[in-house]
């Protein structure tokens, strides 16, 4: 897997339920899902995760356990990256300038001071 493959939109969604319930079986999966989602859709996108290295299945009777390959954290790293290097030309001080201009609470903001405080050793 290259590190700057991303998920499609479906594949996101299906990771992210798969990460929220650690591994378990096609049907494990859909019942994390929103209500619609068609088991063989399901069963396909978990095939495509474990082709591109996202998830890994390993057999379990008939069925086949899937659990994830990456972390959220790391995918997310993974994300930020190339949201920054594509979008942003490589400058994360833009990203950052986006994100602190935008609908961002004095909470956030205060939270967001501590983080940068405690990287820099104040």
């Amino acid at each position: 897997m290259t590190d700057d493959k991303l998920l499609t939109e479906a594949e996101l969604e299906l990771m992210n339920a798969l990460w929220d319930v650690g591994s378990g079986t096609v049907r494990d999966v859909q019942a994390a899902l929103p209500p619609g989602r068609a088991y063989t859709t399901v069963s396909t996108i978990l095939r495509i995760l474990v082709d591109k290295g996202f998830a890994v299945a390993t057999p379990e009777g008939r069925a086949h356990r899937y659990a994830p390959a990456v972390t959220r954290a790391d995918y997310q790293e993974r994300s930020v990256r190339h949201l920054v290097g594509h979008v942003f030309d490589g400058d994360a001080l833009a990203l950052a300038r986006h994100l602190v201009s935008g609908e961002v609470s004095a909470d956030q903001l205060e939270a967001l001071r501590r983080l940068v405080d405690a990287r820099l050793g104040r």
